[in-house]
């Protein structure tokens, strides 16, 4: 058949502009320079681990953490959503394939032959037979059969189709290592955040502790007569004051129990018992595996996904314009029809019908133009969405770098204060012992000291958080990290 040979000749034949990958939307990055806040912090050259939480030395932030990953609410949506649009593929590819379908049909007909013949017509069939004219007739169909029909898909449409539908099963992937990267972060900054609440309502409560006794002693000099109403009045006033950080705190630290219970996909108040037992804020290395800005931007899931999109609305082209194009079947059924159902299968009653069809929608050509315009745009849109998420991601790395490099030099200052009010509380001590200075005196510096330390405590819990954030900026926390082909 003429029509055939060339549908088979033209099968090859995919309109639509092919895709050629990303634009360029970090010039400085591809050219292998680096971070341009990364001066503060300590880098080195070795190979990145995707669980990064490991480098924190906190077993039981690693279990929660691993935890999450395998539990979380979110983590289960995106890889549903994989699932899904992975499915999304195998059914365009299947519509590759022709459509074969079967029935069987078994009619028994019955036909008012009287009625529709008329009077005249029966009286005539009755003088030429002799016998009366039946009122109706009663007779069988049996049809069994195989029907089948082939888009041959000249102009590419569907190949499109698949080229879409794989993008964006990319993009969902991508999605599930975005969620994963999300999800290991917040569960890091929420154990930190715990921890640090932890340490400061101790410091909290030790201050307070020492602020009470302070006022005690001081109510007894005004009993003696050997102090004034003033000192009293403004010990309370600052024993109050410290008494009334606690609450707050604690509060703190049932908010972030409830949320790492949710982040495990667990009820609120389910971590408690394995959490509620204060532990040390756990503490970055003393270097940081940065790799370079074009690694990180290959690396980070949301510029994976945003590359993904882009290549979908491009295939999204190729369809529109493919309906530009005439389309062509090929539609085929075979089978058997009798009167009487011991003929089906035979020769006899065997039929068949094949044969090209032809469909193009000439008069549509305006509304197939401005779809094909409608694609474009999208495609555009997804042009500057891609560059707007490059861009977003070297601003969250360079600022987590800053952050994170600036806040090591005030945590490393604030040690060196919180050593030097250790060293004074010392020497407090030693004049105490020597009678030189009042026990009110020795507290209050204690009391000092705790403040620096509750302090440094914030200023280390702040650090970590940084740690984490760097972390996250730079797209770590998820298993696979190699780049896209397209790229």
């Amino acid at each position: 058949m003429p029509v055939v040979a060339v549908a088979l000749m033209l099968g090859g034949c995919v309109v639509g502009p092919d895709y050629a990958g990303p634009p360029s939307a970090a010039p400085r990055a591809e050219t292998g320079a680096g971070f341009v806040r990364a001066g503060a912090v300590a880098a080195v050259s070795q190979p990145r681990s995707a669980r990064w939480w490991t480098s924190l030395n906190d077993p039981q932030l690693t279990r929660l953490v691993e935890q999450a990953l395998e539990a979380n609410a979110q983590v289960r949506v995106a890889w549903a959503r994989l699932q899904q649009s992975r499915a999304v593929v195998g059914g365009r590819i299947a519509d590759l394939a022709p459509t074969v379908g079967s029935n069987a049909v078994a009619l028994n007909n019955q036909l008012p032959l009287k009625t529709f013949l008329g009077d005249r017509a029966g009286e005539a069939l009755t003088g030429l037979t002799g016998a009366p004219v039946p009122k109706s007739i009663n007779f069988d169909i049996y049809n069994a059969g195989f029907d089948a029909s082939w888009e041959i898909d000249i102009f590419g449409g569907r190949q499109r189709a698949i080229e879409q539908a794989g993008a964006l099963a990319g993009a969902a992937e991508a999605q599930v290592a975005d969620t994963q990267v999300q999800v290991a972060a917040e569960t890091a900054q929420a154990y930190v955040a715990l921890r640090g609440a932890q340490r400061r309502v101790a410091l909290g409560q030790r201050s307070a502790a020492l602020q009470r006794e302070t006022l005690r002693l001081a109510e007894q000099r005004l009993a003696q007569g050997a102090g004034s109403a003033l000192d009293v009045e403004r010990i309370r006033s600052q024993y109050e004051n410290t008494a009334s950080t606690i609450p707050p705190l604690q509060a703190e630290v049932d908010a972030n129990l409830n949320r790492l219970a949710v982040l495990l996909g667990l009820e609120p108040g389910a971590l408690d018992p394995a959490l509620r037992s204060a532990k040390p804020v756990p503490v970055p290395p003393r270097s940081v595996a940065l790799g370079d800005p074009m690694a990180m931007l290959r690396r980070r899931p949301d510029v994976r996904q945003a590359e993904r999109q882009l290549a979908a609305a491009n295939a999204q082209i190729g369809q529109a314009v493919a309906r530009l194009f005439p389309r062509v079947n090929l539609i085929g059924n075979a089978g058997w029809i009798s009167p009487n159902i011991g003929d089906i299968g035979t020769l006899a009653a065997s039929t068949y019908t094949v044969g090209p069809t032809l469909q193009w929608n000439v008069l549509d050509f305006g509304r197939t133009l401005a779809q094909i315009r409608q694609s474009e745009a999208g495609a555009e849109i997804q042009v500057v969405q891609y560059e707007q998420t490059v861009l977003q991601a070297l601003q969250d790395a360079e600022t987590a770098l800053s952050r994170y490099g600036h806040q090591r030099v005030a945590v490393a200052r604030l040690a060196r204060a919180n050593a030097a009010a250790a060293r004074a509380s010392s020497l407090t001590n030693q004049r105490n012992q020597a009678g030189t200075i009042s026990t009110v005196d020795v507290l209050d510096v204690e009391r000092q000291r705790l403040q620096t330390e509750q302090s440094l405590a914030q200023g280390q819990t702040e650090m970590t958080t940084a740690y984490v954030s760097l972390q996250k900026s730079l797209g770590a926390g998820w298993t696979s990290e190699e780049a896209p082909d397209t790229w």
